[in-house]
């Protein structure tokens, strides 16, 4: 990791900068991937398992012997690891639901607002070197509590044409039938466009590599809506004197271990506490199954010092990290002071590890500093807001003056008829 003491503000702008990739290339390929999908479906989806995935599809979707030989080859052990997190995903998920709160803005006129689940929805889960089976929980949780009738899984199978028994354990024991061996580009021009054997879907949702980061952006110039922005994995550690140098660093490997492309980011006011942990994480990394990834990771990294808690509060906030882990005193106070994170981890036994898998939180969180403007996932992601309201005829002669008025400043003849034809009735 790179060494930054105590940089001047003028240059954060600059040091806070993600790693940037040539997407211009990327974007032509990806664009001819969604194309051939568009036109030619699941041909096109099998060709491209051939030719990605190096296997010979002959049914995309996953058969229910499939998915009972998955079920049954996943260890007690791990099932009920899967339950847990279920189960406190679902309490926490749970009381994000709204009631519905009807208002009268003035005698006669009352407007509410409802939350209805967007029918159909894509979920998208990488497989390859980490299946990634806590995302459909994740995702299929909250989809199921916000009441969408449709949900589509697709992810990429392995070379022998199977598909991860923990993708498949979980995805059943959310409920989740259609389940499709078809990854990259390929997958998401599929929920976007439909084919003949995978429904089209109203919104997509889940990670992926630049591939599938790009084709989720190009879609949703086609009408098709997204979850969020997203790149690669990130975490920020604020470490002050207090911090563990230990805990520090295996927070730090936990997102390095992602891929070559994650970034971990090191804050401190303390030099003495950076070195203790850039020592560990050393240590730690030679123990890594990743550790070549991880490895490439820390290289695009930083490590900085700051003079003050309140420069290391407000360089963390410029940041806008996916992961924010707070290992200092005081951490509750500090936590308040963080206006820009998708997700806050207080304290030094509070591991990221545990919001990726079963704290209840959602993983599925903005990343490059999109946090600055986006939230994470959760129920409100898979329910659009319709607005109401309802006028008797004393509401439309309560208010119908001052839209006449309005229509008629803003030139707009027919929208004030609407009204006075009405008030010229009700007289």
């Amino acid at each position: 990791m790179q060494i930054v003491k105590h940089p001047k503000k003028a240059e954060w702008a600059k040091l806070l900068q993600r790693l940037a990739m040539d997407s211009s290339s990327l974007e032509a390929s990806v664009k001819n991937i969604l194309h051939e999908v568009k036109n030619s479906g699941d041909d096109a989806l099998k060709r491209f398992s051939t030719i990605f995935d190096k296997v010979s599809i002959d049914e995309l979707k996953v058969s229910d012997a499939e998915i009972a030989q998955a079920v049954a080859l996943v260890t007690n052990e791990l099932k009920e690891a899967i339950q847990t997190a279920k189960r406190n995903i679902e309490t926490f998920h749970a009381r994000q639901t709204t009631t519905v709160e009807q208002i009268e803005t003035m005698p006669g006129v009352v407007c509410w607002r409802k939350a209805v689940a967007i029918e159909k929805v894509g979920l998208y889960i990488p497989g390859g070197t980490a299946p990634l089976f806590s995302t459909i929980l994740m995702l299929a949780v909250p989809a199921t509590i916000a009441g969408c009738k449709e949900i589509i899984l697709c992810t990429p199978p392995s070379k022998d044409g199977s598909i991860h028994p923990a993708i498949l354990y979980t995805a059943q024991l959310c409920g989740i039938k259609n389940i499709f061996k078809t990854g990259g580009a390929q997958a998401i021009g599929a929920m976007a466009y439909g084919t003949k054997s995978i429904p089209q879907v109203y919104k997509i949702f889940g990670p992926g590599n630049q591939f599938v980061t790009a084709a989720k952006q190009l879609v949703q110039k086609d009408g098709v809506a997204i979850d969020m922005p997203a790149g690669p994995s990130e975490v920020c550690v604020m470490a002050d004197a207090t911090a563990n140098p230990v805990f520090a660093a295996a927070d730090l490997l936990s997102q390095a271990e992602h891929g070559v492309d994650s970034q971990v980011l090191l804050v401190s006011t303390s030099e003495e506490m950076i070195a203790a942990i850039l020592k560990e994480t050393e240590k730690q990394l030679n123990e890594l199954p990743r550790k070549e990834l991880a490895a490439k990771a820390l290289e695009n990294s930083k490590a900085i010092i700051v003079s003050t808690v309140d420069e290391m509060i407000e360089l963390v906030n410029a940041y806008a990290a996916e992961h924010l882990i707070i290992s200092c005193a005081n951490e509750e106070q500090l936590a308040e002071r963080i206006t820009n994170a998708g997700s806050v981890f207080i304290g030094n036994y509070s591991p990221e590890s545990a919001g990726d898998y079963a704290s209840g939180t959602n993983h599925t969180l903005p990343t490059n500093g999109y946090a600055r403007a986006y939230s994470g996932v959760s129920v409100d992601s898979f329910v659009k807001k319709i607005t109401y309201q309802k006028l008797s005829q004393e509401g439309l002669q309560n208010i119908g003056k001052a839209v006449e008025l309005m229509a008629e400043a803003e030139g707009l003849e027919a929208h004030k008829r609407a009204v006075s034809l009405r008030l010229k009735i009700i007289e």
